[in-house]
């Protein structure tokens, strides 16, 4: 049986806890030999980290989400540090920047008071980058709405020092390469098998193997035949089988392309 990573879970949201070890016996069935559990705040992150503590195939990303940012106290640096030293914390994030629902689209404020929701994501976003460059870890980069620019404008000072993966990517080919252009790479979810996901698959055909990693982002967006039930990470079988249809490639050449490359990218992945 071929092998996969899933690369972007949230084990540690309340979804999973009432069957916990059959997700994992399910995920080791499907041949998924190692997952990567992300952190959303500094509680997520720790209950991550645990999670990694206890199982072997569980690795974490340790991080503060752009949705939380209102949330984040000032100064995340000293608990991201201590993050980082962990051995089976393999990155920093999830981070980047979130425009999708910005105070005034949701009642909650004015033109105003969207623009220092982005100086709160941008702040917590730099913090996170710091620290990767400080400690040699690459980071998990979310970015929903319209922060593409934003985003790669952030990255770009820390390009020579901090790779990121861009993850449950939905952008087109050109921001595609854009983003392997600051050798960074991509990251696909079950979007790839939705009916009006078209873009997506066009998007994964013109990636080349060695630049894209595969995840569920679950307990969201299940692929196909499981859309709208809760996602886990044996379902990344579902995804790599739509990929390699897209890619006409075998499972055993997507296999080795997508755990090499994460291999690649979490440095500190056995």
């Amino acid at each position: 049986m071929a092998v996969f990573f899933d690369t972007h879970a949230h084990l540690d949201y309340a979804e999973f806890e009432a069957d916990f070890p059959q997700i994992l016996e399910r995920a080791q069935a499907a041949g998924i030999t190692r997952i990567i559990s992300i952190g959303t705040d500094l509680e997520s992150s720790t209950r991550a980290i645990q999670l990694a503590e206890q199982h072997d195939c569980i690795y974490a990303v340790a991080g503060w989400h752009p949705s939380n940012a209102d949330e984040a106290p000032d100064d995340i640096r000293p608990a991201l540090r201590e993050f980082a030293n962990h051995p089976k914390v393999v990155a920093l994030g999830e981070t980047g920047l979130d425009y999708y629902r910005l105070p005034s689209s949701q009642g909650r404020g004015t033109i105003a008071d969207d623009e220092l929701y982005k100086q709160k994501q941008a702040a917590i976003f730099q913090q996170q980058l710091e620290v990767a460059a400080e400690t040699g870890l690459n980071c998990v980069i979310h970015q929903r709405g319209d922060c593409f620019e934003d985003t790669l404008a952030m990255m770009k000072p820390f390009a020579d020092r901090v790779r990121g993966v861009f993850h449950c990517f939905a952008g087109d080919a050109a921001a595609m390469q854009r983003v392997l252009a600051m050798n960074s790479i991509v990251s696909f979810t079950g979007i790839v098998s939705f009916k009006n996901g078209q873009n997506v698959r066009d998007t994964v055909a013109a990636t080349p193997l060695g630049k894209f990693m595969l995840e569920t982002d679950c307990p969201f967006l299940a692929p196909i035949p499981y859309r709208g039930k809760r996602c886990e990470p044996s379902y990344v079988k579902e995804i790599a089988a739509t990929i390699c249809e897209t890619k006409k490639c075998s499972t055993e050449e997507l296999s080795t392309a997508t755990c090499d490359t994460a291999k690649s990218f979490f440095e500190k992945l056995l």
